[in-house]
């Protein structure tokens, strides 16, 4: 039950910093940070291949990151 609502927390934060991007860097960081977590999520409820694609949204939003601040 721990690990469902971790879940739900992760996904949450990560769709709201995604629909909040557009309001700055600090929002696609954070982004990156909730696709970060949602892997966590995926590898410790079994979903390997979720924690995998999630850590490849986390690596695109990094570089977007740094291409704003840059």
């Amino acid at each position: 039950m721990a690990v469902t609502i971790y879940g739900v927390v992760a996904l949450t934060f990560m769709m709201g910093m995604y629909a909040l991007e557009h309001r700055g860097p600090r929002f696609i960081l954070a982004f990156a940070v909730g696709c970060i977590l949602s892997s966590i999520y995926g590898f410790l409820s079994g979903a390997w291949p979720f924690g995998v694609v999630e850590l490849v949204w986390s690596s695109i939003a990094l570089r977007r990151y740094r291409q704003e601040v840059g």
